[in-house]
């Protein structure tokens, strides 16, 4: 019993002597794989170079960039005619089609002329009466207030007939070209749409709203480019024709004149135009179109500058855009370096890394 005894305490002293073994061999491999960390990153500043951003960077720099604004506009003819009698009469004949070219004072149409027969016979009446009453107001057969008063009668009919000729025989106001054609011979002019209509497109004019900060920098004559999407990159030459002298509240914005000379008639009214001034030179800094980065839920546009280290999150307003380069109208200075790749995980003043 009493050797039993003396067994069990010399195991449960065994027991207790592995356990503080095995916990101070612990304690001196943590300790060394921590001796072993903080000699294989330098007190961390390794670790820590790893984990901060990679970026591209360009240099910047300003230079002259043309200040080129293009507008959108509808071609119209230079004059538009609509050709129509002024009161509800028949058709007699019309004598040209849609497409016909015209010159001016060409009869166009002719009217039913029968009211104009009885209008010319009553003409006739009124001319007799008056030369008869003329002949007897120079011998004083009649007072001066009777020779006025058939005269004056002579003289209305006289213009009611020629209203009437000119509304039955309808010529040409201009040279130009029929773009329209709403009756058929014998049908009655009703007062709605015109007989016909006759647009002159030698030349051809647009009308383009340009911001009132180029008021000062435009003057008539100035040379215009002018693209139609019919044609693709084909380039027409124009110039102003006219400066509105006054600007839109609402808008902020002045119309101008523009004209096309199309002595070919290649250009028609109705056609898309896409319409370039060029508005002389200024100095800006132009920038790689991968720097600039569009702000989600907004219109603004940012670019990352990069300063020792670090990059700020800085605001620009474009300018235009040329290939692959945009030009900033403001947001960064003149030779400065800006993020090209890498601007995913980026935020204002944050430290960065710059790929070589």
């Amino acid at each position: 019993m009493k050797n039993n005894t003396s067994a069990m305490k010399i195991n449960m002293f065994c027991c207790l002597a592995a356990i503080i073994c095995s916990l101070a061999l612990g304690s001196c491999s943590s300790d060394k794989k921590d001796s072993n960390n903080t000699s294989s990153d330098g007190n961390g500043s390794a670790a820590e170079m790893n984990d901060l951003p990679v970026v591209k960077l360009a240099e910047v720099k300003a230079r002259p960039v043309d200040q080129v604004q293009e507008f959108t506009a509808t071609v119209q003819a230079e004059v538009k005619n609509n050709i129509a009698p002024s009161t509800p009469i028949r058709i007699k004949k019309i004598f040209v089609e849609v497409g016909d070219r015209v010159k001016k004072n060409d009869k166009l149409v002719q009217m039913d002329a029968a009211n104009l027969k009885q209008m010319e016979l009553q003409l006739e009446n009124k001319e007799i009466e008056f030369k008869r009453t003329d002949e007897l107001y120079k011998v004083g057969g009649v007072s001066k207030s009777e020779w006025d008063a058939v005269k004056m009668a002579y003289e209305v009919q006289k213009t009611a007939y020629c209203n009437l000729l000119e509304n039955t025989t309808l010529l040409s106001p201009i040279d130009g070209i029929v773009t329209a054609r709403n009756y058929d011979n014998g049908d009655l002019y009703n007062g709605g749409t015109p007989v016909l209509t006759v647009e002159k497109i030698t030349p051809v004019k647009l009308y383009i709203n340009v911001s009132e900060m180029y008021f000062a920098k435009l003057k008539e004559g100035m040379p215009v480019e002018i693209k139609l999407d019919v044609y693709g990159d084909e380039v027409f030459n124009g110039k102003i024709n006219l400066i509105y002298p006054t600007i839109d509240a609402a808008t902020r914005t002045f119309r101008v004149e523009v004209g096309i000379s199309n002595a070919d008639m290649r250009v028609r009214p109705g056609m898309f135009a896409r319409v370039k001034l060029n508005l002389g030179t200024e100095n800006n800094v132009v920038v790689p179109d991968l720097a600039v980065i569009k702000q989600a839920g907004s219109g603004d546009r940012y670019v990352y500058v990069y300063e020792n280290g670090k990059v700020s999150y800085n605001k620009v307003v474009l300018g235009r855009r040329m290939q692959d380069e945009y030009e900033l109208k403001s947001g960064v200075a003149n030779n400065s370096k800006v993020v090209v790749a890498g601007q995913s995980r980026l935020v204002d003043g944050a430290e960065v890394q710059v790929e070589e």
